[in-house]
C-alpha cells in the first residue's frame, strides 16, 4: 500500500465514465467521434491543475503531457498510456456509475434494468474481489472501465507522484489515446513528440495480469463479380454474386477455425460482414494467430475455398484483399526483456504474484512496439468489458497506482541497464 496518501482513482474514474466517448467504426474521421475530446480536454486541464505545464490535447485527440525526473541520472524516458474511448458495442452515454462499497459477494442486481445481474457465477473472478468495493453502471449502459479505469489509474500515479517528489523517478510520458476500440488507436500518434523509449499500457484485467503477447492481425475481404440479367430472361446468363458469397461463407468450418471453438493460442479466421447485389458481394474476415507466419497459411486456405467455390459457380471472378492490422507484440519485446522484468518486479515490490499472459486481441501497445517503444500491458481490474456486466474493483486500481509507482523507481534504480 501507499503510505499517507488518499488516492483519487476511484473518484477521478466515477466522474470520467459519464462522459460519453465512445467511438465510431464507420467514421473516418481522426478521432471518429468529437466527443472523445470532451474527455481529453478535462483531462488536460486537470494535469495543469496537477502542476504539469506542458499537458496538450491535439487536434487528433492525443494527450501528451510530462512528469518530470527526480533523478540525476540518466534514466530512459517512460510512457503511460491508456485510451479514452469506449466501445461501439454497448451504449456508453448517460452512464451512471454505481458504488457497492465492501461488496459481500451477493448477486449485484443493476436498478435500471433488473434482468442485468453480476454474479460470480457468470465472474469467477469477483470471489477474489469479494470485500472490495466495486463499481458497476447501472444497467442501460457499459461502464466505461475499458478504459477509463487505466486513465483514471494513471492520474491518480502523477498525483501521487507529483505530491511525493522524495520519490525518485525519471521523465514519465503520459499518453493518452483515442480510438483503440475501432483499432485507429496510435495512427496518428507523434512518436517524435512523444520522445519516450519504453511504454506500458494500462488496459488489462485482472490483478496480477502481466500481457507481453497478442495476436498478430490480418484484415481479409473476398469480393465476388456475378453477372446481371433479367430474371425472366436468365437461364445461362445470369451469375448470382449473393449466392456465390452465402455458398462461400457456408463452406467455413463449424466446429474449428473460428472464435467460438478457439482458445489459448490458437488462431482463428472469423466472417465479420457480409453484404452485396447480384452483381458484386463481400464478405469481410478479421484472421487472428499468435504467430505471425500462420496467418498467410489462414489466408492461402480462405484463397482454397473461395477457389472451390468458383468451380461451383461458373462465370463468378474473384477478388482476394488483405490488410495488415497488427503484429504480435512479443517479437518486440522479446528483445527488450527488461520492460517484461521490471514489470515483474514491480508485481512483486506490490505483493502481487505476476501471470504472464497473452491476449486474444491487440492493444494500443501491440502498435507502439512496432513503432519503436516496446510496451507490455498491465492490470487495471476492468472485467466484463464491453458490456452492460462490466465493473471494477477499486482495490484492484489502487493495487495498479501502486505498481506504475514502483515501475518509475526500478527503471531509475537500473539506470540504463540492458540485458
Amino acid at each position: 500500500m501507499l503510505s499517507n496518501y488518499q488516492h483519487t482513482a476511484a473518484e477521478r474514474f466515477m466522474r470520467y465514465v459519464q462522459i460519453d466517448t465512445q467511438s465510431d467504426p464507420s467514421s473516418p474521421s481522426q478521432p471518429s467521434t468529437e466527443k472523445q475530446k470532451d474527455l481529453s480536454r478535462l483531462l488536460v486541464e486537470e494535469l495543469k491543475q496537477m502542476g504539469i505545464a506542458d499537458a496538450e490535447l491535439d487536434e487528433y485527440g492525443y494527450v501528451y503531457a510530462t512528469l518530470p525526473a527526480t533523478t540525476d541520472k540518466s534514466v530512459p524516458v517512460l510512457c503511460y498510456c491508456s485510451h479514452v474511448d469506449t466501445a461501439p458495442d454497448c451504449s456508453g452515454k448517460d452512464v451512471k456509475p454505481l458504488l457497492h462499497q465492501a461488496w459481500d459477494g451477493s448477486d449485484i442486481v443493476l436498478p435500471d434494468d433488473p434482468s442485468v445481474i453480476i454474479s460470480t457465477q457468470q465472474h469467477p473472478y469477483l470471489k477474489e474481489r469479494i470485500g472490495d468495493d466495486i463499481i458497476t453502471a447501472s444497467g442501460k449502459t457499459l461502464l466505461g472501465a475499458d478504459d477509463k479505469a487505466g486513465v483514471a489509474i494513471i492520474m491518480d500515479t502523477v498525483n501521487y507522484l507529483l505530491q511525493h517528489s522524495e520519490i525518485k523517478h525519471g521523465t514519465i510520458r503520459i499518453l493518452f489515446t483515442p480510438d483503440e476500440e475501432v483499432g485507429r488507436g496510435v495512427a496518428k500518434v507523434d512518436m517524435k513528440k512523444l520522445g519516450a523509449q519504453y511504454g506500458y499500457t494500462l488496459d488489462g484485467g485482472e490483478r496480477g495480469h502481466l500481457e507481453g503477447e497478442t495476436f498478430s492481425a490480418d484484415a481479409v475481404t473476398v469480393v465476388f463479380h456475378g453477372i446481371s440479367a433479367h430474371p425472366g430472361y436468365a437461364k445461362g446468363k445470369m451469375v448470382n454474386a449473393i449466392k456465390a458469397a452465402s455458398a462461400f461463407v457456408a463452406k467455413l468450418p463449424r466446429q474449428e477455425w473460428n472464435p467460438e471453438t478457439t482458445e489459448g493460442y490458437e488462431g482463428f479466421v472469423h466472417p465479420t460482414q457480409i453484404e452485396g447485389t447480384l452483381e458484386k458481394a463481400s464478405v469481410s474476415f478479421i484472421v487472428r494467430d499468435f504467430e505471425t507466419s500462420k496467418l498467410a497459411e489462414h489466408e492461402n486456405r480462405l484463397k482454397a475455398l473461395v477457389a472451390e467455390t468458383v468451380a461451383d459457380f461458373p462465370g463468378i471472378t474473384t477478388e482476394f484483399h488483405v490488410t495488415e492490422q497488427y503484429r504480435n507484440m512479443n517479437e518486440i519485446l522479446q528483445l527488450h526483456p527488461q520492460v517484461m522484468d521490471f514489470a515483474d518486479e514491480a508485481y512483486t515490490r506490490s505483493g502481487l504474484k505476476t501471470v504472464r499472459m497473452n491476449v486474444r486481441g491487440g492493444t494500443d501497445g501491440s502498435r507502439l512496439s512496432f513503432m519503436g517503444l516496446p510496451c507490455p500491458n498491465l492490470f487495471t481490474g476492468e472485467m466484463g468489458i464491453h458490456s452492460k456486466q462490466e465493473y471494477v474493483s477499486v482495490q484492484d486500481m489502487e493495487k495498479a497506482v501502486e505498481v506504475l509507482v514502483h515501475l518509475a523507481q526500478i527503471w531509475e534504480e537500473k539506470g540504463n541497464t540492458e540485458q
